[in-house]
């Protein structure tokens, strides 16, 4: 069926942001930090490399689980539902959602959206108050923050993250999506080549690792954050670390902003590709 005119405006707006992370080109700084951090962490025997990314890939589906199964998302499903129901009454599940328009889902997605990046700033400004309790569950939070939103964007655009295909899927996309500016257009090359070799939306065919040293910088500068929130932590303006805190809430932001943008990106086009349109 022939795309409407919002939505052909919606693929341009796709195809605009593919070009963009295409053409991106890195500094010398950037190329020269990769080639150290990958020179540093080879030092390190294999079997310790691949124990490494595979504890991390591990804690990742077993956080992706825990955070499906939860009363939360059960919850934030049913308000997706509710809101859906605003534009369509007969919506009884997720799968429905695909009956409205690409108008409709963006503006339950854009709720979403700004929920979490509001959660994710507040999470990055209790981070920096420099208490170790808070600083020390950071990266947890906001790993929990961003899997949880990309979840909720599958959802809205009727994809249901319950199944092995969409649960890699979902795990794939906020890996991509934490990766630095240079290396996303690879990861959403991989993406769209997994999306035109699969078959069977069931089942997980492809290649079940998710993270790699590529995945390693945002975790480095995660740890950075939380040094210069250490240092600067005791820099009172009126009684409140104010420094600390806007650059823990900042850099979550960010890094939410970021998750939430590509995440957008790819279950938009998805909700294109099931309508049957082929997109050249």
């Amino acid at each position: 069926m022939p795309l409407t005119d919002r939505e052909a405006k919606v693929l341009k707006e796709i195809r605009d942001w593919e070009r963009n992370i295409q053409e991106f080109v890195p500094n010398d700084f950037q190329l020269t930090y990769e080639k150290y951090l990958q020179h540093s962490f080879s030092l390190l025997p294999e079997k310790i490399q691949r124990q490494f990314f595979s504890v991390i890939d591990s804690w990742l589906f077993h956080l992706h689980s825990i955070i499906q199964g939860s009363q939360l998302q059960m919850d934030a499903k049913e308000r997706i539902l509710s809101s859906g129901r605003i534009f369509q009454k007969d919506l009884a599940k997720i799968e429905d959602l695909k009956k409205l328009s690409i108008e409709q889902l963006q503006y339950i997605a854009e709720q979403q959206i700004a929920r979490h990046r509001l959660y994710s700033f507040a999470q990055g400004g209790l981070a920096g108050t420099g208490g170790p309790l808070l600083l020390g569950t950071d990266i947890p939070a906001i790993a929990v923050i961003n899997l949880r939103v990309v979840q909720l964007i599958a959802m809205t655009y009727g994809i249901e993250v319950n199944t092995p295909f969409e649960m890699m899927t979902s795990l794939k996309v906020f890996h991509t999506a934490t990766l630095p500016p240079r290396l996303q257009s690879e990861g959403w090359n991989a993406l769209m080549a997994e999306l035109d070799g699969q078959e069977d939306f069931y089942f997980y065919e492809g290649n079940e690792e998710i993270t790699d040293i590529t995945w390693l910088e945002q975790q480095v500068q995660q740890l950075v954050k939380a040094l210069v929130i250490t240092l600067l932590r005791k820099k009172m303006i009126q009684g409140i670390p104010l420094v600390s805190m806007a650059i823990g809430a900042g850099a979550n932001y960010q890094l939410t902003r970021k998750v939430t943008e590509l995440a957008h990106k790819y279950y938009q086009l998805r909700y294109l590709r099931e309508k049957e349109v082929f997109i050249e």
